[in-house]
């Protein structure tokens, strides 16, 4: 299995629950994966075992044909500056106005003068359609759609090799999500960057998505590309794309 990003038999439990049960799954460099699947799955335990904020209990996690568990220091530190994330609720700093919020981690991360970190957040600001007069204001001014533009603004800040997206349209109105991924597609396209979101909004994931894979019960059971989703010949992913009562997830959990 070749990728840029490439996870390999991940298993992750807390206590008695098991959470990733030998999940395998893999990026290739420049490509949108998207991840489906119900709540409690496995998806957001997933990125935080990329990110190094939990360790797997087994198996390969491989970035760039590196291995990244259990980086350290330094190491660390250069490894996650290859990373963009949008938070699903935007989780913006209160207490920062808004250029600062998209400065942050060139500020902290990587000492930049404020009036350069300024001036980038200003730009990045205009690629997600928000004008300079923005940048002043602080969160609890912005909408709940400019907020997540903010936030995407601070994903793309760095110009990040790699973009994480949890729940992008969480919240939002459909005419506001649509408008959201329109700008995750132009802003990965422009930076050429490999992203994986997690969601369960299906309209966001045939937008933003070159390739869907579905997780269930801790295990990828079906990955390929988005427009082959409708024909999976997967009774799970059928049933969950079509937002269906019945079928093989309802009758697992009636069993449980």
């Amino acid at each position: 299995m070749e990728g840029h990003i490439v996870l390999k038999n991940v298993q992750k439990s807390f206590g008695p629950k098991q959470v990733l049960r030998g999940l395998s799954v893999s990026v290739k460099k420049g490509r949108s994966l998207v991840v489906i699947g119900g709540s409690g799955t496995g998806k957001s335990v997933m990125l935080k075992c990329i990110l190094g904020i939990i360790r797997p209990d087994a198996g390969e996690i491989r970035v760039g044909g590196e291995s990244c568990i259990g980086l350290k220091g330094k190491d660390r530190d250069a490894f996650l500056a290859r990373f963009g994330m949008l938070f699903q609720g935007a989780a913006l700093f209160d207490s920062l106005t808004v250029w600062e919020n998209v400065a942050f981690g060139l500020i902290q991360g990587r000492g930049m003068a404020r009036h350069a970190a300024r001036d980038i957040a200003v730009e990045k600001l205009s690629q997600v359609g928000l004008s300079s007069d923005v940048a002043a204001l602080y969160p609890a001014e912005l909408s709940g759609g400019m907020q997540k533009r903010v936030g995407l603004a601070r994903a793309i800040a760095a110009d990040p090799e790699i973009i994480f997206f949890d729940e992008p349209t969480t919240g939002l109105d459909p005419i506001m999500a649509d408008v959201i991924n329109n700008l995750i597609v132009d802003c990965v396209k422009r930076l050429g960057a490999t992203t994986i979101s997690i969601t369960h909004d299906m309209a966001s994931a045939r937008k933003i998505a070159d390739d869907i894979a579905m997780i269930h019960k801790g295990q990828i059971i079906w990955q390929g590309e988005a427009n082959k989703v409708n024909v999976s010949g997967n009774a799970y992913v059928d049933q969950f794309i079509h937002g269906r009562a019945d079928g093989p997830i309802q009758m697992d959990v009636l069993k449980a």
